[in-house]
């Protein structure tokens, strides 16, 4: 069984709030779990209202596989015009 994480921080461009924030934040996150499979949450930042922390976690059988998920998954929140990926951190056991 193969591991992957990710550690994705963000900068919300659309937020002037914590309510506007969870707004965009939830809308990232379940668009994400229903196109990728994956488990998501927001894991730091819950009080400031423009930027978060998110949390992916993959299991594969395939490093590989792994890899192109978390991949395809910056790939997808990085076209967000929302939001804007300051630093990503990724990790496959």
């Amino acid at each position: 069984m193969i591991v992957g994480t990710c550690q994705i921080e963000l900068i919300i461009f659309e937020s002037n709030s914590l309510k506007e924030k969870r707004h965009v934040i939830k809308s990232i996150i379940e668009r994400i779990k229903a196109r990728f499979n994956v488990s998501v949450a927001e894991v730091d930042y819950l009080d400031l209202w423009n930027r978060s922390l998110i949390g992916v976690s993959v299991v594969s059988n395939s490093k590989i596989l792994c890899d192109s998920t978390i991949s395809k998954i910056i790939d997808f929140i990085d076209n967000d015009e929302r939001v804007e990926i300051i630093n990503h951190f990724m990790e496959v056991l």
